[in-house]
């Protein structure tokens, strides 16, 4: 265990072997971490290390089994919850959206600040939440009275933070950032974490969970690395590199994610097995997605690249007057909980729904086989279980992730649609799907793969940006840059 700094000030929050578990699952083994004022605090570790069950603890949201919570060098174990946590200043933006999806974006403000009651209450609400969301997000460009289900995930996500940091009459001491950035592009990230780095600077203090290592390096001052449920290192950011972090989390640091990539290859004259434009382009560029090609769709997010890829994806069971696809195609949705996993049903469930049709024998489906697929997956994909009968909401939201992935993967799909299917998966898991993906390519296989960051672009054969739901871009690996994608992204002439 990392040896504490007796000079540094008194913690916020100190927590003292914290331990919880879920049947035989260990999620915390004896945690130990303390949270100082004025300072961000990086939590890293790969999927199932435990980083969101400790959030949890500390919002109030879960009780631990054993263990001491001070906060502001008084124990508050026995009497903590979310009540209590409020109370004291603990905000979290958890990394499954606690949104109302059929409420506006100024009612769910009220939700997240109660005091917001009596007449006039709505006003007051939207100048909260407005002045939020205009200081964190310049541009957001969302409407205050919108229902949030109208809203795109990045829309969402920026309107929970914003409810988060929103300052009413509640105090703000520690706010909780899981996987904040994981529906965000790079432009709108980087206004989130300069935000933190000034909500740090007056004096509060943030703990930033993510899995893009770049974000936790060059926002945080410490960092806390967590595997199978324990604190396997602590110290200041400035100790640590993305080879030296990723070897702490416990995972062969080989290669950077943009070392993963392979080699460029030039475009083959192999069939085109997908091919779109978008309503709004004309006669313009359209998208071209050859057999045992990796296209990728870049660009800031929530224009258009989610609607493209609904498209090819249409296009396969109905045609379409925009799109073609040529082949069985398979989708991984980027927002799990609304449009990936079926949230009934056992994690080898949701893995092997895709498959069932081959998997019948006279018209049964044959449970061996099932299994089998179920097995397979698990170990390929590393699905972090006991058993693939447990129940998909036992799994963290990186492990949900998985078996989305390895649902497509599994089947007897020729064409792959992926929406950001990457989201709060850490870099390990991403090293091996990155392999996975070229190898399946490799055997004639096509995936059309949009991502909000760019080294997941560098892995892809061949790139199109889109603005303002307009292919504005293409170009091989070769000539990518990020200098490129984002001048693409912001100035259409420019491409």
């Amino acid at each position: 265990m990392p040896v504490p700094d007796r000079g540094a000030p008194r913690p916020l929050i100190d927590l003292a072997q914290v331990k919880k578990s879920y049947g035989a699952v260990r999620a915390l083994d004896g945690v130990d971490l303390a949270i100082r004022p004025g300072e961000c605090l990086g939590l890293a570790g790969h999927n199932g290390a435990g980083k969101s069950t400790l959030m949890q603890v500390l919002a109030g949201n879960v009780r631990p089994d054993e263990g001491r919570i001070e906060i502001a060098g008084n124990d508050e174990t026995q009497r903590f919850g979310v009540e209590r946590a409020g109370q004291l200043g603990v905000r979290c933006v958890f990394q499954e959206l606690s949104l109302c999806p059929n409420l506006t974006v100024i009612e769910n403000a009220r939700v997240r600040h109660p005091a917001l009651k009596g007449f006039g209450w709505r006003k007051r609400a939207a100048k909260l939440i407005g002045e939020a969301l205009d200081e964190i997000f310049p541009g957001h460009g969302i409407r205050l009275r919108d229902l949030v289900s109208d809203l795109a995930l990045g829309q969402r996500q920026m309107v929970e933070i914003a409810t988060v940091f929103a300052r009413g009459d509640a105090p703000l001491s520690l706010v909780i950032l899981d996987e904040p950035t994981s529906s965000l592009d790079a432009q709108v990230a980087g206004q989130l974490l300069a935000h933190v780095r000034r909500f740090v600077a007056s004096g509060g203090s943030v703990i930033l969970i993510s899995h893009i290592l770049g974000e936790i390096l060059s926002t945080c001052d410490r960092i806390s690395v967590m595997s199978d449920g324990r604190v396997v290192a602590l110290r200041p950011a400035a100790e640590f590199d993305r080879h030296s972090l990723v070897e702490a989390m416990g995972h062969v640091a080989a290669h950077t994610e943009g070392e993963a990539a392979g080699a460029p290859k030039a475009r083959t004259s192999a069939p085109i097995v997908a091919s779109a434009h978008s309503p709004r382009q004309g006669d313009g560029r359209q998208l071209e997605a050859r057999r045992g090609e990796i296209v990728g769709l870049g660009g800031l997010a929530g224009h258009g690249q989610t609607a493209l890829l609904v498209l090819l994806h249409n296009a396969a069971h109905r045609g379409g007057h925009y799109a073609r696809l040529d082949g069985r195609v398979a989708f991984v949705a980027g927002d799990r909980q609304t449009d990936g996993v079926f949230p009934l049903w056992s994690i080898g469930g949701n893995v092997t729904v895709r498959s069932l049709q081959s998997m019948q024998r006279f018209g049964l489906i044959d449970r061996a086989a099932e299994r089998r697929m179920e097995a397979e997956w698990k170990e390929r994909i590393a699905i972090r279980t006991p058993d693939m009968d447990n129940g998909i909401l036992t799994l963290s939201g990186g492990n949900q992730q998985k078996a989305l992935f390895a649902r497509a993967l599994a089947s007897d799909a020729e064409i792959i649609l992926m929406d950001d299917p990457m989201r709060g998966v850490d870099i390990g898991t991403k090293q091996e799907v990155y392999a996975i993906v070229r190898a399946e390519a490799a055997r004639g296989r096509t995936f059309v793969w949009y991502t909000t960051e760019f080294d997941e672009l560098r892995a892809c054969d061949h790139v199109y940006v889109l603005r303002s739901g307009r292919i504005v871009a293409d170009m091989a690996r070769d000539e990518l840059s990020e200098a490129r994608v984002l001048q693409s992204s912001f100035a259409e002439a420019a491409a």
